[in-house]
């Protein structure tokens, strides 16, 4: 028989896509029957994988499906001064920055607050590359004394950023899962140096590394980083490179001097997710560490939430968990509002409620209706 006769004409894309698809199809139908899925929902499933696969495909969300999402966000580390995210901690050499980084390291892993700032708990990593073990022993054991703790750490070496840096970051925090902080004191010396390193693309990629490595396990990442020598308007242009660095950034922290031998410092605050602030510092001449003179402008605080504020006294400490449909707690709350509206109202302050009040806020679609769940934390 001639080879032409057995042997079929394919067309090696086409049936790549088809038998991409035919897998694909396969898989979720299986997913689906495992799961009893809704014939909706497998329906929905398919075609977004299948608009996936397609080179033009943009993924897009409307504003009705976008408040419809549920985002839960941690909590502040420490209440109105640091978030979760990648910050930068500037000022000049020798200015006393490393023993801002070991008091903000002993603070939040020990849980006390800072000056007049609540503090939440949480194991802390310092790397210290420009450090060593003894000038760590004597840097803390003046600062706190004999005080110790078994929730900060401490290393004085480090690999370098693309070059293992992420595994070993994530190898400690596999180890403990409750880290809320890593300082790397200083970023340069975790640089991978290339010929972009003074450029923005170089600056913005770098922090965006660690951005999405912080991102990823909801902790906050203190980069400590120096001020070049040129004076600047905006405080914030002295940070020794490029805009990229602060572009990319969560927010920044800058301290600063009038005259180095002075005593008093002061400390500039930006972010995203934050109010800027000026405090006043003035350097404890014993202990070498921060105190807190005066901040130049008072917090902003949200307005309060009634919606939030009644769910408070309806989930208690007595009655921790609470479920039902929107109308049902529509009903229970008393509150004139539509429950689709009340919905809305939840999901856009889901993060609120739990960083607020401590209670978490969730959904689940039975057959009948959308449930409503409502749990306070322990």
């Amino acid at each position: 028989m001639d080879r032409k006769e057995m042997t079929a004409p394919v067309s090696p894309v086409a049936a790549g896509a088809e038998q991409s698809q035919f897998l694909d199809k396969t898989i979720i139908s299986e997913t689906a029957q495992n799961c009893k899925m809704p014939d909706e929902t497998f329906s929905q499933m398919q075609m977004e994988i299948l608009r996936m696969l397609d080179p033009t495909f943009l993924a897009t969300i409307s504003m009705k499906e976008l408040y419809e999402r549920i985002f839960q966000r941690k909590p502040p580390i420490i209440d109105g001064l640091l978030n979760t995210g990648t910050y930068l901690f500037v000022g000049a050499p020798k200015l006393g920055k490393s023993f801002f980084m070991a008091q903000l390291a002993y603070h939040v892993s020990t849980g006390t607050p800072l000056w007049e700032y609540p503090v939440r708990q949480g194991t802390v990593l310092y790397l210290a590359l420009e450090d060593d073990y003894l000038r760590l022993q004597e840097r803390l054991y003046r600062m706190f004394g004999t005080e110790g703790t078994d929730r900060l750490f401490f290393s004085v070496t480090a690999n370098q950023i693309g070059k293992g840096l992420d595994e070993q970051l994530a190898g400690f925090i596999g180890q403990h899962p409750d880290t809320s902080l890593i300082i790397i004191d200083t970023l340069q010396k975790i640089r991978e140096m290339s010929g972009e390193t003074c450029s923005y693309a170089g600056d913005y990629e770098v922090i965006t590394k660690l951005k999405r490595f912080a991102d990823k396990y909801h902790i906050c990442l203190m980069l400590v980083h120096h001020t070049r020598k040129q004076q600047s308007d905006d405080k914030f242009d002295m940070i020794s490179g490029t805009n990229g660095l602060l572009g990319a950034a969560d927010g920044a922290f800058l301290l600063h001097k009038k005259k180095r031998t002075e005593s008093t410092a002061i400390l500039e605050i930006s972010g995203r997710d934050q109010q800027d602030q000026r405090l006043y510092l003035t350097r404890n001449p014993e202990k070498l560490s921060w105190d807190l003179e005066k901040a130049e402008n008072d917090l902003w605080q949200e307005p309060p939430e009634p919606l939030l504020e009644a769910i408070a006294k309806l989930v208690t400490s007595e009655q921790p968990e609470w479920s039902g449909t929107a109308t049902d707690l529509v009903t229970v709350l008393g509150m004139d509002m539509k429950p689709n509206t009340l919905t809305l109202k939840l999901n856009v302050n889901a993060g609120r409620l739990s960083t607020e009040y401590g209670i978490q806020y969730s959904t689940a679609r039975t057959h009948d209706a959308k449930i409503i769940k409502l749990n306070r934390n322990k």
